[in-house]
């Protein structure tokens, strides 16, 4: 198995109803930002949704920071976070605070561990003076913010983000990039469409028709890219 903050693939392929949405991806990540970028149905989403073994794959080899997503599930939701880009996918308790504590059920953590938790979290993303706030009279920014909390809460060693910015005005989606790209200690695997964005990474994947069609640099990955659709 590989060591924690490396993630490899080993000729592994995806097939879903009868499709083929990713097609035998051999590669090595170890850089702590990466940005997967592709068009529309390119089986970007896909790629990241493996790494947390919501998508399951259908052959080959893969491994995340040691863990195997399809034999060790319980362990593999532990150590990676995901943050979708619609956070009512993500936000489900009626507060701030129970949502970001519900992420902490079964860790055998005091209520004041709990609380102290919720409060740090919050403070990271900047939601400090909401917490009792009900989640659904925040703004979808918001909303997206307490989604991330709710995820660092659980101190994950990656988390795999699909467009958390895709809904956001610029403000919150400066802040959510801010977190997640200089504040966050561990890895990040990044699905955007904003090339910008993928240009601050520190390297870069490309799909299209489900293979990876380019690797490297983010600047020079994001230029192939771009003249791909001139």
């Amino acid at each position: 198995m590989q060591d924690a903050g490396h993630i490899a693939f080993d000729g592994v392929s995806v097939v879903r109803e009868g499709r083929t949405v990713l097609r035998d991806i051999t590669l090595s990540l170890t850089a702590r930002s990466i940005a997967v970028v592709g068009a529309n149905g390119s089986g970007k989403s896909s790629f990241a949704r493996t790494l947390n073994g919501l998508v399951p794959i259908s052959s080959g080899i893969l491994s995340v920071h040691g863990l195997d997503p399809s034999r060790d599930g319980k362990a593999v939701r532990q150590r990676v976070g995901m943050v979708f880009s619609n956070p009512a996918a993500q936000v489900i308790m009626p507060t701030v605070r129970e949502d970001l504590a519900f992420t902490l059920r079964g860790r055998k953590l005091s209520r004041d561990e709990i609380s102290a938790r919720v409060d740090a979290a919050l403070e990271k993303v900047g939601m400090a003076g909401l917490a009792d706030s009900s989640v659904y009279s925040l703004s979808g920014g918001q909303q997206q913010l307490v989604a991330l909390a709710a995820v660092l809460i659980g101190e994950p060693s990656l988390i795999v983000a699909d467009e958390p910015t895709a809904l956001l005005d610029l403000g919150n989606a400066k802040a959510i990039s801010r977190i997640l790209l200089d504040e966050f200690d561990a890895q990040v695997v990044l699905v955007t469409h904003d090339l910008d964005l993928a240009k601050r990474c520190e390297y870069a994947l490309c799909f299209a028709d489900g293979r990876l069609a380019d690797a490297g640099e983010p600047a020079a990955v994001v230029e192939r890219y771009r003249r791909t659709y001139a």
